[in-house]
């Protein structure tokens, strides 16, 4: 028979009292609320820096993007200076009231409370989407039915609507030819004959141009319905050789300015060498 162990002033313990009972683990009621929390604030940091669903609601951007479809918009890389290419789907705020008098779909408390973290497109922001045609320095230019053509480059239109042309004949905004500022890039909807975008703008304050500075991100996926599920990538036709030309030149142009004062110096140095040559005094 063993004694119960004493403690610091010489009272003796009970077995019972020697050991801790375990904890007892909390409520799976209880940690609910506190799970929940942690997801919405994670949805919502997710909502505001990474990414961010959207809506499609209209036919603007048919084939590649249906009325209804749900779109994850990459919100992350323009923080880090990114910014838009051309044949990229964007999403953008409005410029310059493009959406006056477009009606507000309604929603009801939930729907709001899921938008509000990102979980529902909303549908009080006034957003749009379309495709990224020309950047900063490009032209861009549509004569009569087409082609579209940036920097000179006939764009091709495999991507666009079956049955459009590439740009529309009449004189309300199909027929242009614009020099894209800095700051700024030129968009089209893919549903040519359905698309009021940048053609249709030209006399807002912006001229039709978008600033990047609107731009929230760029649409990588079409997340819902699963049916539709794809992702966005950018039409080979951008990438063609050439279409660059704008810009190509500056290279060239700081290589000439490199080589001028190389000229130069060479020139000199063949103007002396002859001066001393033919010099009497320093005949040998």
């Amino acid at each position: 028979m063993t004694s119960d162990p004493e403690d610091g002033e010489g009272r003796r313990r009970s077995g019972s009292h020697a050991r801790q009972k375990p904890a007892k683990p909390r409520s799976f009621w209880k940690e609910l609320p506190l799970l929940v929390g942690i997801a919405l604030v994670l949805a919502l940091l997710i909502k505001t820096f990474l990414v961010q669903a959207f809506s499609i609601p209209s036919a603007s951007m048919e084939n590649t993007l249906q009325i209804g479809d749900r779109v994850l918009v990459d919100k992350l890389t323009p923080w880090f200076g990114s910014e838009p290419e051309r044949g990229e789907v964007v999403v953008f705020h409005d410029p310059d009231n493009w959406l006056m008098g477009e009606p507000t779909p309604s929603q009801n408390a939930v729907q709001k409370g899921l938008s509000w973290v990102g979980l529902m497109p909303s549908a009080n922001e006034k957003d749009l989407i379309k495709r990224v045609i020309g950047v900063a320095g490009d032209t861009v230019e549509c004569q009569g039915t087409g082609p579209l053509k940036v920097n000179g480059k006939t764009l091709g239109d495999s991507y666009i609507y079956t049955g459009n042309t590439p740009c529309s004949s009449d004189n309300q905004g199909g027929q242009f030819k614009v020099t894209v500022p800095k700051g700024k890039i030129w968009v089209m909807g893919d549903h040519r004959q359905n698309s009021l975008d940048s053609r249709y703008h030209q006399h807002d304050k912006n001229h039709g141009f978008v600033p990047v500075s609107n731009v929230v991100g760029r649409a990588f996926v079409v997340a819902w319905p699963p049916t539709r599920w794809s992702t966005l990538p950018v039409p080979d036709t951008f990438d063609q050789p050439g279409i660059n030309a704008a810009t190509a030149v500056v290279p060239d142009a700081l290589g000439l300015a490199g080589a001028v004062p190389l000229v130069i110096w060479r020139r000199r140095r063949t103007v002396a060498r002859n001066t001393r040559v033919s010099d009497p005094s320093t005949a040998g």
